[in-house]
């Protein structure tokens, strides 16, 4: 029996993990959220993880308010980069496996170009170059991880929804729901991504002896404004929906304007391929 230690388990990839993973007898789950243990206290960190002898972790534990992040610098610091340290650094210790979840936000957003000079998405070994604290936080993660654990599974993801509780797509039809003028993004890119989809690549390669980055995305690419129609369209809402831009809708964290992630290190080993982000939405909101 393989015992896997998920961290951040009330998140949303947390919860999604958990619901898969527990369905195969062949796993043991350790089920931990900042309550029961505080992944920026190493102490903590060193004698929990040591007592649990786990033989994976999977980090979804993060600070993710992108916003927020800008005011509470060291905050974003502790959570994305020291408690991504600490579990690196115990699972070294104890011979386990580390699987870490990072972000899209790592990259700059300017976009790639391929010999044509059409923008195409990121691959995992294109350069980091993050514009915001949130992004250089979790890229900082990824580096630590690197460096403590050289069993380490990293993995960047982009525009996160599942679960229970809020996220962009509950957000949109609550939103609907209260009649209110919906004004989204129309010039970001990016891949909408349902965590369990998400949850399936992840335990594919947790199942195989893998150590790197990989990107892991639902497949396709839109923008906030066509991800809002295609929620609505699927749920037959009638919603007034209104496309801006960035610019139009200023926020305290600069957004990649180009946050496409190409799967390609997944794809080259044969590893579950990510549904389509309309197929996964609409499996999602059924």
């Amino acid at each position: 029996m393989t015992t896997v230690l998920i961290t951040g388990c009330r998140g949303q990839l947390g919860q999604e993990l958990a619901a898969q993973l527990g369905m195969d007898p062949e796993y043991r789950l350790v089920l931990y959220d900042i309550e029961e243990m505080d992944i920026t206290d190493a102490p903590d960190v060193f004698e929990k993880v040591r007592a649990i002898a786990p033989d994976v972790v999977i980090n979804c534990a993060a600070y993710t308010a992108v916003d927020a992040c800008e005011d509470n610098v060291d905050l974003a610091y502790r959570v994305n980069a020291l408690g991504a340290r600490n579990l690196a650094a115990v699972t070294h210790n104890i011979g386990a496996r580390i699987l870490h979840i990072s972000t899209n936000y790592v990259f700059g957003g300017d976009g790639m170009r391929d010999s044509d000079g059409a923008v195409r998405a990121y691959v995992e070994n294109d350069p980091t170059v993050p514009i915001n604290v949130y992004g250089k936080s979790k890229l900082a993660g990824e580096q630590l991880v690197r460096v403590h654990n050289p069993r380490h599974v990293i993995f960047r993801t982009a525009w996160l929804y599942g679960g229970e509780g809020r996220n962009f797509v509950t957000n949109m039809l609550h939103r609907a729901a209260d009649g209110e003028v919906i004004r989204a993004i129309n010039d970001l890119w990016g891949n909408p991504t349902s965590a369990r989809e998400l949850s399936k690549l992840i335990i594919d390669i947790m199942e195989r002896p893998e150590s790197g980055i990989f990107h892991a995305s639902c497949e396709g690419v839109c923008t906030w404004y066509e991800f809002a129609l295609e929620i609505f369209r699927i749920k037959g809402v009638q919603a007034n929906v209104v496309p801006c831009s960035a610019d139009e809708y200023p926020r305290p964290a600069r957004r990649p304007r180009y946050a496409m992630l190409d799967n390609r290190a997944a794809r080259l080993i044969g590893a579950y391929a990510m549904a389509h982000w309309k197929d996964a939405l609409a499996d999602y909101l059924k």
